[in-house]
């Protein structure tokens, strides 16, 4: 870590049984971690691996606990990351106490605008915060956005990924079923990209929220955001829909994939983003175990995104 860079530690505590869990969606903001955890201490301890050199405050620490943090650097926009891990921890149902470090907590709410500007997420389409001018050029598809407290701008390589495939598989008329769909972002942009009937769910009530303000944003009266647990409440449609989206976490996708075909059309297409590389065979492997077939694959930082056919 360079001592001359300003960081932000992001710091969540959790109970020691939900280490694994927090570390993992930690890990897809940043693969540098710090984990405390003293769970296995009294083994450690007792096997003699520490010896007596072993720390009063060890000895007091409460062993059912433990925090996982993760450093950002103070330019890379660490509010954006703080909405994506509360985002996942929420939908994994961990119990969790987020902290944040060297950023004064009444700067916090409006910092991450500074780094969210226009960006591009395809050929054609554009990602536009609402504060931000921008003179579209022909042909471009512009998506108005104001994430709020959802996870969702495009600056994350999910989203741009996710969002680049929405593009290719978008055709005019298709219907759309975006799963875990935070500030609206995916089933909007199909919207604008000449899709039919959207629906979008989010099992978190305020990135519903914050969806249905982007939807009014944008103009698209053919998406519908409600609240939903995966597809426990998500609109059923008559002959499936066209595309299904789902840029969540590897875990939650695994837990989708038995499920999700029901709700797909014949020919249609699945796209799955949020799973870090390390887990894409994992993934796929579960996928391909449910009758789907990977058309394309793309990488990018340690992420991966694919579209999938039954």
């Amino acid at each position: 870590m360079d001592d001359n860079q300003s960081w932000v530690q992001i710091k969540v505590g959790c109970a020691a049984r939900d280490v694994d869990a927090v570390s993992g969606v930690m890990s897809m903001v940043d693969n540098g971690l710090m984990i405390e955890d003293n769970s296995d201490l009294d083994d450690l301890i007792k096997h003699g691996m520490y010896g007596e050199l072993v720390d009063e405050s060890l000895l007091s620490a409460d062993r059912t606990r433990a925090a996982v943090s993760v450093f950002i650097p103070a330019e890379r926009s660490p509010a954006e990351s703080e909405r994506f891990i509360r985002e996942r921890l929420d939908a994994i149902g961990v119990d969790y106490r987020l902290e944040c470090v060297g950023v004064r907590e009444e700067d916090w709410a409006d910092s991450w605008k500074q780094y969210y500007k226009p960006i591009r997420t395809g050929k054609r389409l554009v990602i536009v915060p609402v504060w931000e001018s921008y003179d579209a050029q022909p042909g471009e598809v512009t998506v108005l956005m104001d994430p709020g407290m959802a996870f969702g701008t495009g600056t994350h390589e999910t989203t741009r990924l996710c969002a680049g495939f929405v593009e290719e598989y978008t055709s005019p008329g298709c219907s759309v079923l975006d799963v875990g769909c935070g500030s609206g972002i995916l089933a909007i942009a199909a919207a604008k990209l000449g899709a039919g009937p959207c629906f979008a769910c989010d099992i978190d009530p305020v990135a519903v929220r914050v969806a249905k303000e982007n939807v009014a944003l944008n103009g698209t009266d053919n998406v519908t955001c409600a609240v939903s647990d995966l597809l426990k409440q998500a609109e059923k449609r008559q002959g499936g829909y066209d595309l299904i989206v789902a840029n969540i976490v590897a875990d939650i996708i695994i837990r989708l994939a038995p499920d999700v075909g029901t709700y797909l059309a014949e020919g249609g297409t699945f796209v799955v983003s949020g799973i870090i590389t390390e887990r894409k065979d994992e993934v796929l492997s579960v996928l391909r175990g449910c009758g789907f077939s990977v058309i394309g694959g793309r990488e990018e930082n340690g992420w991966y995104a694919a579209a999938l056919k039954r």
